[in-house]
């Protein structure tokens, strides 16, 4: 392994014993490109040919209050496959925050947890106050990286194959970009939303396959939410108007409070992909939250929708935290949620809902073959995590013709990152591939990449691969065809 390291970031970060500034969360501060990495154990399979990109939160400064993980400075790593070689890059995202703090040599914003005027400086996004950190989501479009920011920010460009800074997307309406975008493949569109704290409160557009805004219309609620995701089927994208969102009497305070309002139903927004306001269908469901979607499409007059139904949406403080952290930690923990993977079904001839769960694990962070998204689709991949901590530590494939399941369960003090299916070259069946993942070894204090073959999931990596660094945790990640990267579309057979 080759490995350059880049002149170091400006940090004023103090030793701590914070739970999620150290362990598994210590940020990473260094830079580095890594190639040709060295294997631990297997062999790098030579049939996979693109990238994997993690992105991740990486605090860089003391915080001027309450420390949230969601706070951190994005930092994206990428992996890329290539005749059976594999490279590594990791940078932070060059936000108009970091760089303003980079210069003051401190923290200029409060977080998710702080008081407002806590901020030095005015905010970004639909919260109004927090800095657009860029490191919650992070897709492939257009031949770029698109990283994201949870509460609508500006959305940031970088080059996929040597992580090239590019700014802000050109395309980005003035209210923001939500996280979570949604790219078919198959167009090479781009479906993404926003929300805010004025009306009409969110936003819909499609950017098309060479980085244009194609499409930009508003979708009314009767107030502000707090959508986190979308889903599309292949004529439609669906939005949601669900029952946790901001106090309204605290709002006009200016005090950011989220409340789960169990008397009202869940909404959702069901567009053509290039339908107007008017052309919106609105189909009610039981109430709950759900941070993540899987996929959605069309089956005689309905779309099946899956995702994660939470059964506790606003959980009470958790038992046993740190002094100070009970409350967060509760909004960090699968299992005080209870997110169970479920389907709905819009009834778009009666305007009927009907759903269920289709396990009854706590489950979340799921991942499917990328081809089939918005057609009907048979595999599912789910995280497991460690109770009381967001860190992921183990993955179930689910087969949801059948209703069987397999599981991978890591060793203890060994954590995982979100894994995307990984097509082989020249693949027939849906499973016919990989699920690839950074791993981070609490035990060793190290981090690697491992590749699990789906086809034979219970049996563990088929490879592991040295990274030059340990890295912090995180959320999201995406995986990318090199043809894809190139071409812009992987128009279907």
């Amino acid at each position: 392994m080759d490995v350059e390291l880049l002149e170091p970031v400006v940090s004023s970060l103090r030793p701590t014993n914070h739970p999620y500034l150290t362990g598994p969360w210590t940020p990473l501060l260094s830079e580095a490109t890594a190639i040709d990495l060295d294997v631990i154990e297997g062999r790098i399979p030579d049939d996979i040919d693109g990238i994997y990109i993690r992105n991740t939160e990486n605090q860089v400064h003391q915080p001027l209050g309450n420390y949230h993980p969601f706070d951190g400075d994005g930092m994206v790593h990428a992996i890329s496959f290539r005749n059976g070689k594999a490279d590594y890059r990791n940078r932070f995202v060059r936000t108009r925050g970091f760089a303003a703090e980079q210069e003051a040599g401190q923290s200029l914003w409060g977080g998710l947890m702080d008081p407002a005027g806590t901020s030095l400086r005015p905010g970004f996004g639909a919260h109004g106050a927090l800095k657009d950190s860029s490191s919650t989501d992070v897709v492939v479009h257009a031949g770029k990286i698109v990283s994201t920011f949870y509460q609508c920010g500006e959305a940031y460009l970088l080059d996929p194959e040597t992580l090239e800074q590019e700014g802000i997307a050109g395309w980005a309406p003035i209210d923001g970009v939500s996280a979570h975008p949604k790219v078919d493949e198959a167009t090479g569109e781009m479906m993404f939303f926003n929300y805010s704290v004025h009306a009409p409160y969110m936003h819909y557009g499609v950017v098309d396959r060479t980085g244009k805004l194609a499409h930009y219309v508003p979708v009314p609620l009767p107030g502000p939410r707090l959508p986190h995701d979308m889903a599309f089927s292949k004529s439609y994208s669906i939005l949601n108007d669900l029952p946790l969102f901001w106090d309204a009497e605290l709002l006009k305070r200016n005090i950011h409070a989220s409340r789960f309002h169990r008397d009202l139903k869940s909404r959702f927004a069901v567009i053509p992909r290039y339908g107007r306001t008017e052309d919106i269908r609105w189909f009610e469901a039981d109430p709950t939250y759900v941070l993540h979607w899987l996929n959605a499409y069309e089956e005689g007059d309905e779309i099946v929708l899956d995702g994660y139904f939470q059964e506790n949406p606003m959980p009470r403080p958790l038992e046993d935290a740190p002094e100070g952290m009970s409350h967060m930690m509760a909004f960090l923990d699968e299992h005080s949620f209870r997110p169970k993977l479920h389907r709905w079904r819009f009834d778009l001839k009666t305007g009927n809902t009907t759903e269920r769960h289709l396990d009854d694990r706590i489950l979340e962070f799921g991942m499917f073959n990328q081809r089939y998204a918005g057609l009907p689709y048979r595999y599912a991949y789910s995280t497991t995590t460690k109770p009381g901590w967001f860190l992921f530590n183990g993955f179930v494939k689910h087969d949801l013709a059948t209703g069987e399941s397999w599981d991978l369960k890591l060793p203890d003090g060994v954590f995982a990152s979100e894994a995307p299916f990984v097509p082989r070259i020249g693949a027939v069946d849906e499973d016919d591939g990989y699920l690839v993942s950074f791993l981070i070894d609490e035990n060793r204090q190290t981090s690697e990449c491992i590749l699990i073959d789906c086809k034979d999931f219970a049996a563990g990596p088929v490879v592991r691969i040295a990274l030059p660094h340990k890295i912090c945790s995180g959320t999201h990640t995406t995986w990318a065809d090199r043809r894809f990267v190139q071409d812009g579309h992987l128009p279907r057979d």
